[in-house]
């Protein structure tokens, strides 16, 4: 997927999953999404290095 169309997905994931979750349920999924591109990150580092 290119970087414009990766965008527009994304962008377009979020404005329908703010249609049908309320604000308790946006944050817990942010918080949860967040950890998880911690996560990713830290594998990606680790398989740099090795």
């Amino acid at each position: 997927m290119s970087g414009c169309s990766n965008l527009y997905f994304l962008s377009t994931v979020a404005c329908q999953l703010s249609e049908c979750l309320d604000k308790e349920e946006l944050e817990r999924l942010k918080a949860d999404l967040l950890a998880l591109g911690y996560m990713l990150e830290n594998l990606l580092s680790l398989t740099c290095e090795g």
